[in-house]
């Protein structure tokens, strides 16, 4: 191997996470910060917890509801189709009279 060009390795690296959890591991940065570890990762915990920082979560939730809301106001096909029938048949009788 080639001298000095390898970074400094550190054994006893510093792994603290958010929710107070911090473990020892071998790695190239003395000490490290991050914000979801394996003691309050969903897929280990299977408790459900949305880590957030940039809203992105209440921006898509208030998309999803805005098109909730218009999608109540419009109208189906099927609804469309039967007033205009309907509309029709209204025509055809007073046209009759």
């Amino acid at each position: 191997m080639k001298k000095d060009i390898h970074p400094q390795y550190f054994t006893k690296a510093v792994i603290s996470c958010v929710c107070g959890n911090s473990f020892t591991t071998g790695s190239t940065m003395e000490e490290l910060r991050v914000e979801i570890c394996s003691a309050c990762h969903p897929f280990y915990t299977g408790k459900q917890k949305l880590v957030d920082t940039a809203r992105r979560v209440e921006k898509f939730q208030a998309r999803t509801e805005k098109k909730d809301e218009a999608s109540k106001a419009r109208l189906g096909k099927k609804v469309k189709r039967a007033r205009a029938s309907a509309k029709k048949t209204e025509e055809k009788t007073k046209s009759k009279k």
